[in-house]
């Protein structure tokens, strides 16, 4: 059993890690941003201190608002991942960070190798880039793990606002020219439990579902696994819809340090969709 200490616990990906890491025998530490500032050097070698290993769920999310908080995003996402891991180093402990696709600049045709450059177009990305950069600087004993169109019962999120505006909106137009990975929670919890018990080196990791869909597509199959007729979902472009950030057009990120250490990648993305729906339909049943 090992100590370990998660931030960003309450946020949507540490509502599932937390019970994850549990179930596997680790004794969990869980703050939330109101218990711990990652901003704040001395808080977080205190935090870390007593404990094996550091998952660093806590970061500025709000991609549009980096735009225009740039200085507030990299505080969080720079320099409390640096913060984060000078304390896992100093504790004696590995740590996990998780990063992001929006490192890419999302101009691909192909999916990202865990090694492909890093070439950030929005302050969201160029932020994560250096939370990526100061973990690899600052502890060695570290795996990146980026992932990417995340959703999960925790936390607003595409799926949950799809399932809301079907029953708001005759007909929905969505985006039909980015391309991406839609990712569950609960996968990439259980990919990092995995990771930190099994023999994968440290290093950088892409956990995101297999398979490739566009936010047009995904929504269809939303509406497909509840039962409605993916007719009323119209597809439409990016330009259509402009945003502060930008976004990528091309999010689709290779599993080959996954595969290259026998760690199985997260299986496929409308597999994952439909246990995400019938958990939640079912916690919805009354009684």
């Amino acid at each position: 059993m090992s100590r370990v200490l998660v931030t960003g616990a309450q946020g949507m990906l540490g509502q599932d890690l937390v019970p994850a890491l549990r179930t596997a025998g680790h004794e969990v530490t869980a703050l939330a941003r109101a218990d711990l500032d990652v901003t704040d050097a001395q808080a977080c070698r205190l935090a870390a201190a007593g404990h094996d290993l550091v998952v660093n769920a806590a970061a500025w999310t709000a991609v549009d608002d980096a735009e225009t908080h740039e200085a507030e995003a990299f505080s969080v996402n720079a320099v409390g991942a640096a913060n984060l891991a000078r304390a896992a180093t100093t504790a004696g402990a590995s740590l996990v960070q998780v990063s992001t696709d929006y490192v890419f600049d999302g101009q691909a045709s192909t999916p990202y190798a865990a090694d492909a450059p890093v070439r950030p177009r929005s302050a969201y990305g160029r932020t994560k880039a250096a939370g990526e950069w100061a973990v690899r600087a600052l502890c060695p004993h570290s795996w990146v793990v980026r992932t990417a169109w995340l959703y999960g019962a925790g936390g607003p999120n595409f799926v949950a606002t799809m399932r809301r505006l079907a029953g708001e909106r005759e007909t929905l137009s969505v985006v039909d020219d980015q391309t991406g990975q839609p990712t569950w929670t609960v996968d990439v919890a259980d990919l990092v439990v995995r990771l930190v018990a099994g023999s994968a080196p440290y290093g950088t990791y892409h956990g995101t579902s297999t398979g490739q869909v566009s936010w047009f597509g995904f929504t269809r199959a939303i509406f497909e696994e509840l039962g409605l007729d993916p007719e009323r979902v119209q597809p439409t472009t990016t330009a259509a819809f402009p945003r502060p950030a930008p976004r990528p057009a091309w999010s689709v990120l290779a599993h080959d340090t996954l595969l290259a250490c026998d760690t199985e990648p997260i299986g496929p993305w409308r597999d994952s969709l439909n246990r995400h729906l019938e958990i939640v339909r079912a916690a919805e049943q009354p009684g």
